[in-house]
């Protein structure tokens, strides 16, 4: 890998990183409580909806997952030259792999919960779902802006996913099907 195309992945796994880190913590300490009746007070958190508690979960998981990568990065980086090792091919094929991985289960987890979100402000009828965000509002913007860290964190790991694509296929040979370049 290139000095710069480790600067941009370290930089676009730093982005992803906060991202991820933001929108888990907007969902998870988002809770607004609301006087229904002179003593009934209802509280509204982010345990209401089964798809959000999933979002911050996974949104830690890839975080993390991202650190550690970004770990990796920062040393090509530091070094500013490509580390060999007969691995390479097998370890460019994982985070390539890992990377594909994250990026999906990040965007699915987050249209899942754009869709139980979407329920909460619409409510159905049919299923006997009352409408959230009319009593919730500053609860609903808060879980809203947090939908959109969550697909701007999708598009940062898409674009890291393909910085892994590029070091995973600039091994191969480009006239040879599937034979890595030779040593010259």
């Amino acid at each position: 890998m290139g000095y710069w195309a480790a600067k941009i992945e370290a930089l676009l796994r730093v982005c992803a990183i906060l991202l991820l880190v933001l929108t888990a913590c907007l969902v998870a300490m988002d809770a607004q409580t609301k006087l229904i009746v002179y003593t009934y007070a209802k509280k509204a958190t982010f345990r209401d909806l089964n798809a959000l508690p999933v979002l911050v979960y996974i949104d830690g998981v890839v975080a993390g997952y991202n650190l550690l990568q970004l770990s990796r990065c920062s040393v090509s980086a530091c070094y500013k030259r490509e580390i060999q090792s007969p691995l390479l091919k097998n370890l460019s094929w994982v985070h390539f792999l890992l990377d594909q991985v994250a990026v999906y289960i990040v965007f699915a987890t987050t249209a899942a919960s754009t869709q139980a979100s979407l329920l909460a402000v619409t409510g159905s009828k049919a299923m006997q779902w009352m409408k959230l965000c009319n009593r919730y509002t500053r609860f609903c913007f808060q879980i809203g802006g947090a939908l959109l860290c969550g697909y701007a964190a999708c598009i940062v790991l898409a674009l890291t996913s393909f910085l892994s694509a590029y070091n995973l296929f600039r091994l191969y040979s480009p006239t040879k099907f599937l034979q890595l370049k030779s040593k010259q």
